[in-house]
């Protein structure tokens, strides 16, 4: 098709300027780049063990008072524990490169003005993850003593650490992971594939899916662990709304 005269072909964008190959070569530097990032992060949280435990073990005993003893039930269960303590916690420590490296990754395929929201998007979505992570710390002893509770006067909890500590991690990741929904939904704003007027039309059944997803994602399945992580999640969802009509003006 012929051009109208002084109208100009747009630039291709990075992204689609790229071979096969050179973006498999952009996904392996960028994987091995995350994997560097939440290896030293493992390392510190290996050589941090004992005060990481002590902080993981505190809400339990709060719960009772000081007895809060974990026992051992296999020889592995040390060293099990001690791992996994080191992967999520490198996981976590690493969260920002992470976020970042998949930033890099999807940035060449956007417009420049969507480039410039690198940094917010980065800040945003660690600050969330980070506050899915402590309203998980501060509700845990609630969630716990539900489960405690309901098992009934003739049941005697003995937690091994390595199955207390791996359900308390698999909570705050969970928390942690939820609260990335608005960063998404930003995004999905940003590039077009939604709008805020679709998500205005969506509202009632998005709070549906929200409660259902909150109660399928949440491991203690406790209805604490379900309110504190589906209300805020239907905040964000509302938030999100305002932003992206911010972002269309």
């Amino acid at each position: 098709m012929a051009l109208l005269e002084g109208e100009e072909l747009a630039p291709q964008s990075e992204f689609t300027r790229m071979s096969v190959v050179e973006h498999l070569t952009e996904l392996r530097n960028r994987l091995f780049k995350t994997v560097l990032a939440v290896t030293l992060g493992a390392i510190v949280c290996f050589a941090l063990y004992d005060p990481l435990l002590d902080f993981l073990v505190k809400p339990y005993c709060d719960l009772r008072q000081g007895d809060c003893k974990l026992f051992v039930l296999s020889p592995l269960d040390g060293i099990a524990t001690r791992l996994k303590i080191a992967g999520y916690g490198g996981l976590i420590l690493a969260s920002p490169v992470v976020l970042w490296q998949l930033w890099r990754f999807i940035t060449p395929g956007l417009h420049r003005q969507e480039r410039r929201y690198a940094l917010p998007f980065i800040f945003s979505a660690v600050a969330l993850f980070a506050l899915g992570i402590f309203l998980a710390y501060i509700t845990f002893p609630k969630a716990l003593e539900f489960l405690i509770d309901i098992g009934g006067n003739n049941v005697e909890e003995i937690y091994s650490p390595k199955e207390y500590i791996s359900f308390f991690l698999k909570v705050m990741l969970a928390f942690g992971l939820a609260f990335e929904f608005p960063v998404v939904l930003v995004f999905l704003q940003l590039v077009r594939v939604l709008t805020s007027a679709k998500l205005r039309g969506w509202r009632r059944g998005a709070l549906v899916c929200i409660v259902a997803s909150a109660a399928i994602i949440t491991p203690s399945q406790d209805p604490w662990s379900l309110l504190a992580m589906a209300g805020p999640m239907y905040i964000f969802y509302e938030v999100s709304i305002l932003i992206g009509r911010t972002l269309k003006r």
